[in-house]
């Protein structure tokens, strides 16, 4: 009885590890290049500062402005702000601007994968001035 309650639980297994947003190996020096920003700086919840004055970290980048591309950034993280702004990245015409924050439990994963697109050059902090 214990193989078969064993043999039932391995495709349960496999089935939760399919799903579960994990890396198998770490990004390259290429992929963290682009991040222009020092992701050691910031705690396990993202934010960064003093203990009485913590805040998250606003980034942001340029993407094709495609459905594809909005599309994918979103599936990453949702709630990335999309415009058809320039921002201090300098979107061009045919690019939309996005912005996200650090202050998700995974904004490492987050920024990582983010970074691993090949239409993402480079992941600048946001200044709000």
């Amino acid at each position: 009885m214990k193989t078969l309650h064993a043999l039932l639980l391995i495709p349960a297994l496999a089935a939760l590890f399919a799903c579960t947003p994990f890396r198998s190996s770490a990004p390259s020096p290429e992929v963290l290049a682009k991040i222009e920003f020092d992701l050691s700086a910031l705690d396990a919840d993202g934010l960064i500062g003093p203990p009485d004055g913590k805040v998250s970290v606003a980034y942001e980048f340029a993407i094709p402005d495609t459905e594809a591309c909005r599309a994918e950034v979103l599936a990453i993280d949702p709630s990335i702000q999309i415009s058809k702004s320039r921002g201090r990245i300098g979107a061009t015409a045919d690019q939309c601007l996005c912005i996200g924050d650090t202050n998700h439990p995974n904004h490492i994963e987050i920024l990582h994968r983010l970074a691993e697109l090949p239409y993402v050059e480079r992941i600048a902090r946001c200044w709000f001035e």
